[in-house]
């Protein structure tokens, strides 16, 4: 080992963010871009409401005024489980000026899993919205206060959404002057998300401040993103996508983010229209409706960011598509393409400055050859280019990083000749299904108190506008019973347990499933039978 393999993360951090954390970032663009808008909300009526730097800063401040005044201090935990809003932007923001850290949770998530969530990070309080308010009361009784936000995202609540019993946001809007102040500290954590792998239950990811400021720091280089561009983010806040890669990126270099509600494919092109926008997040399904509803030819669209390189994409979409390679884990585009490189079709790119990587045999641990088929492994400085940890699971944090720090990603990789890093395969119990990270494992944990069951898989078939969707295969411990009976079981069981893009589009049953070496079975092969059934 040598001597600066020794040091402390936090030595690091110190190092490159010294005096440095969120705040610093937020007031400083405040100072230097007073006037230059940052957030720009474009709710579903097209009324769009602008917050500049100076502006954001002071909304902040507010509102961590109104967390402080209900006791949130640093390290305690505030859940903040709310579609697309600026109020969960400002109150993200404000957690950090506090020390507190925000939990943004999926709204597509039932009573049991939000309740998981709260549980698993000691939530102190809630903010949400009106059509959530309910749910979050019932999932958390423990939660000392519920603030609700008033409307929707910006549609009208009900009559009964509103019936809710809780206090409105407006009660976090305090004086910002009484905004409390801390001395910086980049490596105290700032942000939970929660990611689905190959367990049962999602971990949550620890990101910390330092984590913010890195990804400012290097992603607008990746992407090519300027202070005067402007970012369109129109997927989850809840994800590292729209909190990570768009914000954080914009905020490095002082630039500009659109937020919508959620993606609007009617409204996609003229929203990019309507602001200008430079730079937008490709997904399959954000593919598809671009072509649907017809590309313009002269759109302001420069960069689409994409997870693998598809020349085709830069001549029928019209913009520069960059291949960029993350995951919540890993906190910004560890691997990225190169505008002045040529790349053959579906490769990830090469390695971004400030990591290392590996690709690693999974059965042997041995490195891989040129053209060989492994795990691919990353490295970087823990807090700072990586995250911290899981939460509440050091099992889980120490079956990521190895000793000396590598983390194993569970995506499957080869090297190329030109030392491109190509996309093979995802690991045989990650799902990624419409942008969501689904656990095979967490599915079939429910799937399995449906009784009369020998043996249950999951796997992914493949889906046109999602990518992917999750469907079972059935062994029956009775070859007799009812299917059709037992398959509405096992989808009602799914339905009760588990967010609707986790539970299975369709229960396939077999008398026994495929296997692989050592008897293993083989998801692989299950995955083609399903892709033979058709749709789902």
């Amino acid at each position: 080992m040598t001597q600066t393999e020794s040091f402390d993360p936090a030595a690091v951090a110190a190092y490159q963010f010294g005096g440095q954390d969120i705040p610093w970032m937020i007031d400083h663009w405040g100072e230097h871009r007073s006037e230059h808008p940052f957030l720009i909300w474009e709710p579903k009526d097209g009324s769009d409401r602008t917050w500049t730097y100076a502006e954001f800063a002071e909304a902040t401040k507010q509102v961590a005024a109104g967390l402080h005044a209900k006791g949130v201090g640093i390290g305690d935990m505030v859940l903040i489980h709310a579609e697309n809003c600026p109020e969960g932007v400002i109150a993200w923001y404000a957690c950090a000026r506090v020390g507190a850290i925000a939990v943004t949770t999926n709204t597509r998530s039932v009573r049991s899993e939000v309740s998981y969530f709260i549980e698993q990070t000691s939530c102190v309080g809630a903010i949400t919205q009106p059509k959530f308010a309910a749910l979050v009361a019932e999932a958390g009784p423990e939660l000392g206060w519920i603030v609700v936000t008033d409307d929707n995202s910006g549609l009208a609540a009900s009559s009964d959404e509103l019936a809710h019993g809780q206090e409105s946001f407006s009660v976090l809007e305090g004086d910002a002057a009484a905004a409390p102040v801390r001395t910086a500290d980049p490596m105290l954590p700032a942000g939970v998300l929660f990611t689905s792998g190959t367990t049962s239950k999602p971990k949550a990811v620890v990101h910390t401040h330092a984590n913010m400021l890195w990804a400012g720091k290097v992603n607008p280089t990746n992407i090519d993103m300027g202070a005067d561009d402007i970012y369109l983010a129109s997927l989850p806040f809840f994800h590292v996508n729209t909190q990570a890669w768009a914000i954080w990126t914009v905020l490095g270099v002082g630039g500009t983010v659109v937020l919508q509600p959620k993606f609007s494919a009617s409204r996609f092109w003229d929203v990019i229209a309507k602001h200008s926008v430079t730079h937008i997040s490709l997904i399959p399904f954000v593919i598809k409706a671009a072509f649907d509803s017809g590309i313009p030819e002269n759109h302001t669209v420069k960069v689409g960011v994409f997870g693998l390189i598809m020349p085709v994409l830069d001549q029928m979409m019209g913009m520069r598509v960059i291949a960029a390679y993350g995951m919540t884990e890993l906190v910004t585009h560890c691997i990225h393409s190169n505008d002045f490189e040529s790349y053959p079709d579906l490769a990830m790119g090469k390695v971004s400055p400030g990591y290392e990587f590996l690709i690693v045999d999974s059965d042997t641990g041995a490195l891989c050859q040129e053209g060989e088929i492994g795990e691919l492994w990353i490295r970087g400085v823990r807090g700072v280019s990586v995250f911290w940890e899981y939460f509440g699971n050091p099992e889980a944090t120490e079956k990521f990083f190895t000793e000396d720090g590598w983390g194993r990603t569970g995506d499957m990789v080869r090297l190329l000749a030109d030392g491109n890093i190509q996309y093979c395969d995802r690991d045989k119990d990650a799902l990624k299904v419409g942008g969501e990270n689904v656990s095979a494992r967490e599915v079939e944990d429910v799937v399995r108190t449906v009784p009369g069951l020998a043996d249950v898989a999951v796997v992914a078939k493949s889906h046109e506008m999602l990518d992917m969707v999750p469907v079972a295969f059935v062994i029956l411990a009775d070859p007799a019973a009812d299917q059709d009976a037992i398959a509405a079981q096992i989808i009602e069981a799914c339905k009760l347990d588990l967010a609707d893009f986790k539970v299975p589009r369709s229960v396939y049953f077999v008398d026994e499933f495929p296997t692989a070496e050592l008897g293993k079975v083989s998801k692989k092969d299950l995955r083609e039978m399903a892709d033979a059934q058709g749709d789902s």
